[in-house]
């Protein structure tokens, strides 16, 4: 296609130069797809999303900003617990959406060397890292840049019986939660999963977050326990895991379940379109502290998401990510697995969250977790870990940023 070579010669810059001047028209038009045999009220209606263009560009280790200076040997063993996942697949299996984005096979026999590497040693960890891998500037067909937020496991007071001060539940997922893939249906969605419930011999939306607040899920044995905090409850639905500290100092590790597949909404963008705070001010700190000066317009906002998490008692000494293994506070980060395969390493060039404009994130991490609110191809979340520092740096982190997928030397990115 015109626009990949033209990308290929001159850069994601020349891309952004021309959309500003809007004379990509032409280029991007060819891209389009199709017009949908779905409705659009469907595609709403279920989140699906439709396909974009990836943007993949070699560079090399030099050109990834503070790489020498980076702490390569700490990723191995965040590395290794995704390469365990990894050696359970197909050999021939796909990684990822993007047959460029190599085999199974090819990151097993990375997995294998990694698994030799003295992981106390930076020099040879790098050394490791620059041997197997190739970088790549990753984008879309907009942009090279995008959004980085953080997130934490929050810690909530909770029992498992309801009383006058225990009076919130958290669900496990329903049974009658019925998935379907779009794509059996038409090949253009393949990928796209929707939710829904039967009623009616119709197949529709499941229950919105308002009506499961409003008892659509009671009677049906699905409270797991009770929290104190309304809005302690909600934010854990957007953390997607928690901690509940019960009355004898005990804790219940709660992790993602699933999920009732209506699109998240941010509350963010909520209250700056009431005009309750500009765009700017919002962090999770001031939204938290909004809700519960205005606990009754906070509940009104909250149920506009419509999207509703459920969760599974864990048995871990961590929270779990999408990937199926224990997170590791400022190593895991949440992508969009519908772009980005799990299990990669990534170096992430953005602002570190101390509200210092100078200071730079600049790490390597693994794709290993996602969340509703993570969606697009320049788009990730990073973990960083439990209590109240993880809660701060989670609650002001929110800048743009850029990151280099980590691919093994033999894939070859025509």
């Amino acid at each position: 296609m015109q626009l990949v070579a033209l990308i290929k010669k001159h850069g994601f810059a020349w891309l952004d130069f021309c959309l500003k001047l809007g004379s990509c028209f032409f280029l991007l038009s060819a891209c389009e797809n199709a017009t949908p045999i779905v409705s659009q009220n469907l595609l709403k209606d279920f989140n699906i999303r439709s396909s974009a263009l990836y943007q993949l560009s070699k560079v090399p280790f030099s050109a990834l900003p503070g790489w020498k200076a980076g702490r390569q040997n700490e990723l191995i063993p965040v590395f290794l617990k995704s390469c365990e996942k990894t050696k359970r697949q197909q050999p021939n299996k796909k990684v990822g959406k993007l047959a460029k984005m190599g085999l199974v096979k090819d990151w097993i026999k990375i997995c294998k060397i990694a698994a030799k590497i003295d992981f106390t040693n930076i020099i040879k960890a790098r050394y490791f890292f620059e041997t197997n891998f190739q970088p790549y500037a990753y984008g879309d067909r907009w942009q090279s840049s995008g959004l980085f937020t953080g997130y934490y496991e929050p810690e909530l007071f909770g029992s498992f019986q309801p009383n006058s001060r225990y009076r919130f539940p958290l669900f496990s997922l329903p049974k009658d939660i019925i998935t379907s893939n779009v794509g059996d249906f038409d090949p253009k969605f393949k990928g796209n999963n929707i939710f829904g419930r039967l009623t009616n011999n119709r197949y529709i939306p499941y229950f919105t977050r308002r009506q499961i607040e409003e008892g659509a899920l009671n009677g049906r044995q699905l409270e797991i326990l009770w929290v104190d905090d309304e809005v302690d409850a909600f934010f854990l639905h957007i953390q997607g895991s928690g901690r509940i500290m019960l009355s004898d100092g005990t804790f219940v590790r709660l992790g993602f379940s699933g999920r009732n597949g209506h699109r998240y909404t941010s509350v963010g963008r909520e209250l700056v379109g009431m005009g309750v705070m500009s765009l700017d001010k919002v962090t999770m700190p001031s939204i938290r502290d909004w809700m519960e000066a205005n606990p009754l317009l906070a509940r009104k906002v909250m149920n506009k998401n419509k999207s509703y998490i459920f969760f599974r008692v864990l048995n871990n000494d961590g929270p779990i990510g999408s990937h199926g293994v224990v997170l590791t506070p400022g190593r895991s980060l949440a992508i969009d697995p519908e772009y980005t395969p799990y299990g990669i390493p990534v170096w992430l060039d953005t602002m570190l969250p101390t509200g210092k404009p100078k200071e730079r994130l600049r790490r390597l991490f693994v794709t290993q977790d996602t969340g509703a609110a993570i969606k697009g191809i320049v788009r990730g979340d990073v973990f960083w870990g439990s209590g109240s520092e993880a809660a701060r740096k989670a609650g002001i982190m929110k800048s743009q940023g850029n990151f280099f997928l980590l691919l093994p030397k033999p894939i070859e990115i025509n």
